[in-house]
């Protein structure tokens, strides 16, 4: 989940990655402005965790890799930097390192976990950005209100669009060989309940 940054700053790549080297909390980094990434709600600390699990198992003995929310990307035609919820590399990973600031290159399937204020801009921009990543083969969308998952397929000449909506469903991820259930992606989440506090 991203917050814009109320004083406006225009910077360079440059110093966008020196101040993020320090800083305590993230930001994302678009059109010359920091974007600072907010606290996620438990159903979305759920969903990341329960995929992560997953992939960690499928992937294992794979030339793939499931990368975590601290895994930064870089979209670079657009000099523009990115924390996906969960990303996804193969065979020889890519980095751009400046100043032993290090950012992944070379994502082969990102996902994103929607919520209610960012849900438009990854639908939108965002992923229009993404696309411009030629390593990227698919892009997973995540809702955490109810039960469903998009997935978007690289083609010849377009994306195509899958989604899922119930439990007992498959998410099949091609580019990695791997299979996810709803019910494993779900396990634990609550849909219009807030978890028990005291």
């Amino acid at each position: 989940m991203t917050q814009k940054l109320q004083e406006k700053k225009w910077m360079s790549p440059e110093e966008y990655l020196a101040f993020e080297k320090n800083s305590k909390i993230k930001h994302e980094f678009f059109d010359g402005e920091m974007f600072a990434m907010t606290g996620a709600s438990l159903n979305h600390n759920r969903i990341s965790r329960n995929i992560e699990r997953e992939l960690g198992v499928l992937l294992k003995g794979s030339s793939c890799e499931n990368l975590s929310s601290d895994m930064r990307v870089k979209i670079q035609a657009k000099e523009q930097y990115t924390y996906p919820d969960i990303v996804i590399a193969c065979d020889d990973i890519l980095l751009e390192e400046i100043n032993g600031v290090e950012t992944l290159l070379n994502p082969v399937v990102i996902f994103e976990i929607l919520s209610d204020s960012t849900e438009a801009y990854d639908r939108g921009k965002k992923f229009s950005c993404y696309r411009l990543i030629s390593s990227l083969q698919e892009y997973i969308l995540v809702s955490q209100n109810h039960c469903q998952v998009e997935r978007f397929v690289r083609g010849d000449d377009s994306w195509r669009y899958f989604s899922y909506e119930e439990m007992k469903q498959t998410v099949r991820i091609d580019s990695v060989d791997a299979e996810l259930l709803l019910s494993d992606i779900y396990y634990r989440v609550g849909f219009g309940v807030a978890g028990r506090s005291i």
